[in-house]
């Protein structure tokens, strides 16, 4: 299971985002997402917290995980922590103003049930802002290579498109309604001067996709 290899290895995850690549990379994502946040994050969760850093980078107050080890980081970094999965929810219905899902969907067990706990537990016209790297992309082939080689954490990994992700999120009662797009360039060309574009663009290596119940 996924939370396994977390809870095993979070210091190996940690120490990435202070590589050179790591902060480039985790930079424009941050930025990606953030074009899309609303500047009141008070009611807003990251399930999926990880170690923290989205959170923290963002201003999101509070992450639930599966994984114990992560979410020591992620205290240390200020956030509010409750271990627990996104297919269910320690939450009341209808009693988050925004969920964040930052490249955790890749990650989860069952996605079908995720997207069903985070329409449960929104208020009603309240957002779920998803952030992956799309399997069509160079990033998302580059990372889908690296997992058939073994690598510890892309292994565990299923990627999806950004058609695949709408139609999760359709399948929860979720509307599409704005993204943003990052990481134009392949994972084997200069990361400088990154660029965060309008809309989804399944090439880029990063997307962020805001979603709301439908009516």
């Amino acid at each position: 299971m996924s939370h396994e290899t977390f809870e095993e290895l979070a210091d190996r995850y940690d120490a990435w985002f202070d590589k050179p690549a790591g902060r480039a990379i985790f930079g424009a994502e941050v930025a990606c997402i953030g074009s899309l946040l609303p500047a009141d994050l008070s009611g807003w969760v990251e399930v999926g917290v990880g170690t923290g850093r989205f959170a923290a980078a963002l201003g999101v107050p509070e992450g639930i995980d599966p994984s114990g080890a992560m979410l020591k980081k992620a205290e240390a970094r200020g956030i509010r922590i409750i271990q627990g999965k996104a297919e269910c929810l320690p939450y009341r219905n209808a009693s988050l103003d925004g969920v964040l899902l930052a490249v955790t969907l890749c990650f989860l067990e069952a996605p079908e049930q995720a997207m069903r706990e985070f329409a449960r537990v929104l208020k009603n016209n309240r957002s779920l802002l998803v952030g992956i790297v799309p399997a069509d992309s160079s990033w998302g082939r580059f990372y889908q290579a690296k997992g058939k080689e073994g690598h510890a954490f892309y292994s565990v990994a299923v990627f999806y498109t950004c058609e695949q992700v709408k139609q999760l999120a359709a399948s929860a009662g979720f509307a599409f309604v704005s993204g943003t797009s990052t990481l134009p360039m392949g994972p084997d060309e200069q990361l400088e001067g990154v660029e965060v574009r309008d809309g989804v663009d399944p090439e880029c290596g990063f997307v962020a996709m805001v979603f709301r119940l439908s009516e």
